[in-house]
């Protein structure tokens, strides 16, 4: 029985065949410790050309190529580098902090280039709706760096709930957190507001949003009743040999939320960089038909925390089935990297379009202002 019915998910996996004669030449903006993952990755390639690099701090761009052994034309400011023509730029990959995703996503799509660009999409929704307009004006592709949407397990997720077994959705749990993980291994910049905006919200609360909306088909969010607060954060205790970095501590390092959806459906949502727990509970997507559990699991790493369980009925009685873990066939980064660059060259749709990621954005919005707020708020999509 349970073979039977996992026979319905499975699906013929295409070969596809790179034009290495083709070479995308590349910009990369931003070149602190992600930007090194887009590098690598990019160097894997065979129909890219990397050409050129630019950061505000003097140095660090130069610093990171030569790593790698790599010379690329260095510019101080994203403008610098999009504005020199002389480049004939295809596509670039945005890696600066969250507070300038949209500045530089919206001048590079206005000057006629692709973007990839890093979570989370920007701070705010209204940042968000600019960069979708700079979009649709440009006629140019614009992904958005949600790279666990190719792993496999995250595709069956989808699969499941498009395949009619759950029946209507109507209730989802989601989340994920860490007991201690506020993420300033790589300094401060994550955990102040002039750089990063929002916290464990934007740093990996927008992850697990993305996999129950894609599963579900993102439908718009109408309200969001959000709390979030930073208690440890701000504790000097927090970070041996750093105190002096809860001073700096300025965003969340744990949000919870109940968000009403279209289609009368219910979000519940928690994500922490740090709590007084290993996590705050299994994800849950409940429907008409059936429901499904997904083990508890760093979802922005890209996989899923074990076997997952579809409960349903057969003939009237109730039984369950479980959903083998599949191994995923590449890297997840090379994957994200690979796709856009197909999406480039092809003219095809973004792999991760900002129409669907705009939704997101409005939740982690709406959390915030409801939080300040102290009530419900409306969630508002200039259409």
């Amino acid at each position: 029985m349970a073979e039977s019915i996992l026979d319905r998910f499975k699906d013929t996996k295409q070969e596809t065949v790179v034009d290495a004669s083709k070479k995308v030449r590349v910009g990369i903006i931003g070149t602190g410790w992600i930007a090194e993952a887009h590098l690598v990755s990019y160097l894997k390639q065979p129909d890219v050309e990397i050409v050129a690099a630019a950061d505000l701090v003097e140095g660090k761009a130069e610093a990171l190529f030569d790593r790698f052994q790599m010379k690329v034309k260095y510019y101080k400011s994203h403008k610098e580098m999009l504005d020199d023509e002389s480049l004939q730029l295809d596509a670039v990959s945005i890696c600066t902090y969250n507070r300038t995703h949209a500045e530089c996503a919206i001048y590079a799509l206005q000057k006629g280039v692709n973007v990839l660009l890093e979570k989370p999409m920007c701070v705010t929704l209204e940042e968000a709706v600019a960069i979708r307009k700079a979009e649709e004006e440009s006629g140019k592709v614009l992904s958005i760096g949600f790279q666990p949407r190719l792993d496999e397990n995250m595709k069956m997720i989808k699969k499941i709930v498009e395949s009619g077994q759950l029946g209507k959705v109507y209730y989802i749990q989601t989340g994920g957190g860490r007991r201690r993980g506020i993420p300033t291994p790589f300094g401060t910049t994550f955990i102040e507001d002039r750089t990063a905006g929002i916290g464990a919200l934007g740093d990996i609360g927008c992850y697990s949003l993305d996999m129950v909306l894609n599963a579900v088909g993102y439908p718009k969010p109408l309200t969001v009743s959000g709390y979030k607060s930073n208690f440890f954060g701000i504790r000097p205790d927090y970070y041996p040999g750093h105190p002096e970095y809860a001073d700096l501590f300025e965003v969340d390092d744990f949000a919870a939320a109940f968000i009403r959806l279209e289609g009368g459906i219910v979000l519940d949502f928690r994500i922490a960089w740090a709590m007084n727990l290993d996590t705050p509970g299994d994800t849950i997507i409940l429907g008409t038909e059936g429901g499904l559990r997904i083990p508890s699991t760093e979802c922005w790493n890209g996989s899923v925390g074990g076997e997952m369980t579809l409960y349903h009925e057969v003939c009237g009685q109730q039984t369950q089935t479980a959903i083998p873990i599949i191994q995923t066939d590449g890297d997840l980064f090379d994957l994200k990297i690979r796709s856009f660059l197909d999406a480039v060259k092809n003219g095809t749709p973004a792999p991760v379009p900002s129409s669907q990621i705009l939704y997101n954005q409005a939740i982690l919005d709406g959390i915030v202002r409801s939080a300040q707020a102290g009530h419900e708020v409306e969630i508002v999509i200039p259409e």
